[in-house]
């Protein structure tokens, strides 16, 4: 970008180009060559609107490929995979002419409540931030620019567009910031979106701290800034602040606020000459694109998608062996869904698709008469709906249908009129009439695999009572396909869980602090955040977070580590597939450190790695864990830091499967804070110029409190209450004390000397 594009445009024309000209096009501007762009909406797919516009979905858009939902494809835990979908995504936006898509999202699933959620990848910021920037540079990959939203702290739907996310520095930085900052660094997103919420109290959208001095300063981002649609609460602040994006068009109203501040001295135009510059910036880009061509190769499209829905599927139960099914057994497809599918979430993501496979009409391709069907229950809007059929007759019909199968397949999953954009959820229990399906069944057919269909987490209280469990998401339009395809094994599932499904809504984290009141949501959890919190209090789980079951069996080997040149850990184990499927695993590693000064989780994901491979085969798996991934937010200094020591590396299947783990000395950043008269004898012993003068002046004091030696190397007691005591004992309140020998100025000089870097002489 150069210093001042903007610099040969009027004051009103400038303006001009930080504001939508509609719901979803920029303003040109002709004389100067500046052309409108179009933005649409994602993430999962391409839904730009060809007639009426609207945020919600309401309106119809192009036909598109709806490929899996980031609930979904975040199972797969695969970066390399969510690349290549996004570069299918940018083919169809460069096909409809479409310079922006807005995603992906990468919101932390602080709550399992989320209307959004399936939206989202995971409650955890290293999963969300790799594969959110994966995500980008597909995209990106295809010279179509994305959005990277919705920064930030938006974690919930109610009250979006008014309440303030409240969150203390620590978890802000390191769990909802992360995130973001992995994306911005690794994969330069075209734009940000800035959420509706306020954080602490102020508009994203006007909140100079956030825009500015984190997004540009700290984290190196050189593109634009966009609102969510409708979120600008004082375009003239919002500018200031570092939003260059209006969306949608306010029809010039907004446009004049800004001339009028340049005018009247409030605003400098030097800042409107830097966002009309970034809009113009965007423009450029979007003009480099290779001019693409279609028509759309549909059935190209289509088979990633149904790959990718495969790697969606999380297996979750297995007992017995129950799948996969074989053709020649007679099996039952019971529930709605299987014929009606649900594959994707109602709001502003939803696509149009290109096609929609359905269950049961995949499983009849592979075992044609062998599968019956009874719907079960009705959803609602659909064919068994219409139908008139009454509960009591839908039940009976499964049960019937159950009795005589060998296996019994029952789809379950949530009303789309339970999770959408815009509200969240009261709860998290399946419909009571679908349990109560599920208990009817049991009864005939203890051979029954339940099939979920969700876009968020859901109790599962009959999961000590089913042999087998599908955690099938939402898959998008291939999704059917997909789930034959892991029933009957031609696909061997792979994907394993980014969020940890609790045995009781009571059990998260957030409880109690979700979703606020009178305007305000307390992020009252602190750093212990999904997983986190559960494996900090001990809690039992349904399935933990990170887990996820194969037709095939891996073993690890010992683990090695080891600190790189550059500070990095390289970690390395051997991995094999130990049964006899060609299958993946979702290697993970996670990190703690024990007696840290700052609280931490009992261990926290710090790298992955998928890895395919072929029956009996084994190979060495290396992942690297960063260094600046170690860091926790130093609340006194106001930065990441590194604190050094041993830090225990485990190598896990999931978050509560730990295969090997391995010991490594990490060397930590300084901090040397300035002590004050406050400062603790504990902080003023352990500075490197104050430490030894204080512990020779204060060990004839410390001897006669505890019979101790007096010299300066028993300085600190041996009596360990006595040492806890003192440790926190302000340095500057000793004067005066019996055996302290010193007087207030003297502190104060030895104080001033130690911050100065120099020891006082005589």
């Amino acid at each position: 970008m150069t210093d001042n594009p903007a610099s040969d445009l009027t004051l009103e024309e400038k303006a001009s180009l930080t504001s939508g000209a509609d719901f979803w096009t920029t303003k040109a501007i002709d004389r100067a060559g500046i052309p409108s762009i179009m933005m649409t909406d994602g993430p999962h797919g391409l839904r730009k609107q060809a007639g009426g516009t609207d945020h919600l979905g309401l309106a119809s858009s192009v036909p598109a490929t709806c490929f899996p939902p980031a609930v979904g494809i975040g199972s797969s835990w695969d970066p390399e995979l969510i690349e290549r979908v996004g570069a299918a995504i940018g083919v169809e936006a460069a096909i409809e002419d479409v310079a922006v898509v807005l995603g992906p999202g990468i919101n932390i699933k602080r709550s399992p409540l989320c209307g959004r959620n399936f939206e989202y990848f995971s409650e955890d910021p290293i999963v969300s931030g790799v594969l959110g920037a994966a995500s980008v540079r597909g995209v990106q990959s295809q010279g179509v620019g994305t959005s990277l939203k919705h920064f930030a702290a938006n974690n919930q739907e109610f009250d979006r567009m008014r309440s303030s996310s409240d969150v203390d520095p620590r978890p802000l930085r390191e769990i909802y910031l992360r995130g973001f900052e992995r994306v911005v660094k690794d994969a330069a997103p075209w734009t940000v979106m800035c959420s509706y919420n306020r954080l602490n109290g102020v508009w994203t959208s006007e909140d100079p701290w956030l825009l500015t001095s984190v997004l540009r300063d700290e984290w190196g981002f050189d593109g634009l800034v966009v609102s969510d649609w409708g979120a600008v609460n004082d375009r003239v602040a919002g500018v200031a602040a570092g939003l260059d994006l209006e969306m949608p068009a306010s029809g010039g109203r907004t446009d004049a606020q800004l001339v009028a501040a340049v005018r009247a001295g409030e605003l400098a135009e030097s800042v409107l000459d830097t966002a009309a510059s970034r809009a113009i910036d965007l423009v450029r880009k979007s003009e480099r694109r290779p001019v693409v061509a279609g028509p759309l190769d549909v059935d190209a499209h289509h088979a990633l998608a149904r790959e990718a829905a495969g790697r969606s599927i999380v297996l979750l139960k297995n007992d017995g062996g129950v799948l996969p099914l074989t053709p020649s057994q007679k099996v039952a497809v019971i529930g709605a869904f299987a014929a009606e599918p649900r594959f994707q979430g109602a709001g502003s993501s939803l696509i149009n698709p290109t096609r929609v496979d359905a269950a049961l009409d995949a499983l009849r391709a592979v075992a044609g008469d062998a599968v019956s069907y009874a719907p079960g229950f009705a959803v609602e809007g659909g064919a068994i709906a219409a139908s008139g059929r009454s509960a009591e007759e839908l039940r009976a019909e499964a049960v019937s249908a159950a009795s005589s199968a060998e296996v019994a397949v029952v789809f379950l999953g949530l009303p789309a009129a339970e999770e959408s954009e815009g509200f969240d959820r009261e709860h998290i229990d399946l419909p009571a009439a679908q349990l109560a399906l599920l208990d009817a069944v049991l009864e005939v057919n203890a051979n029954t695999v339940v099939v979920l269909s969700n876009g968020g987490v859901v109790a599962l209280p009959f999961a000590d009572r089913v042999p087998a469990i599908v955690e099938s998401w939402l898959l998008g339009q291939a999704g059917g396909s997909a789930v034959a395809d892991v029933l009957y094994g031609t696909v061997n599932p792979s994907g394993k869980l980014t969020e940890t499904v609790p045995v009781r809504l009571e059990d998260n984290p957030s409880y109690g602090n979700f979703p606020g009141e009178f305007g305000h949501v307390r992020y009252g959890e602190g750093l212990l955040v999904g997983y986190r919190w559960y494996d900090a209090k001990g809690l039992e789980v349904t399935f933990p977070f990170g887990f996820g079951l194969s037709y095939t069996t891996f073993a690890y080997g010992e683990a090695t580590a080891s600190v790189t040149e550059g500070g990095d850990i390289a970690v390395s184990f051997p991995l094999t597939n130990t049964g006899g499927r060609d299958g993946r695993e979702v290697a993970q590693v996670y990190v703690s450190l024990a007696g840290s000064i700052a609280q931490r989780a009992p261990r926290e994901l710090k790298a992955f790695s998928s890895v395919e491979l072929a029956a009996g085969e084994s190979r060495t798996v290396e992942v690297v864990v960063r260094r600046e991934d170690l860091a926790y937010w130093d609340i006194r200094v106001d930065r990441f830091v590194v604190e050094g020591g041993e830090y225990t590396v485990e190598v896990a299947a999931s978050s509560r499967d730990i295969r090997s783990t391995v010991a490594v000395a990490v060397e930590g950043d300084a901090v040397v804070l300035p002590l004050t008269m406050n400062s603790s004898i504990g902080d003023v012993v352990a500075h490197p110029v104050a430490g030894p003068i204080v512990m020779g002046a204060l060990g004839g004091f410390m001897g006669e409190l505890t019979g101790a030696d007096s010299s300066a190397a028993s300085m600190m007691p041996n009596d360990e209450a006595m040492q806890k005591m003192m440790a926190s004992f302000p340095i500057g309140r000793l004067v005066g004390f019996p055996g302290i020998d010193v007087t207030y100025e003297q502190v104060e000089q030895l104080l001033a000397a130690a911050n100065a870097g120099a020891v006082p002489q005589g």
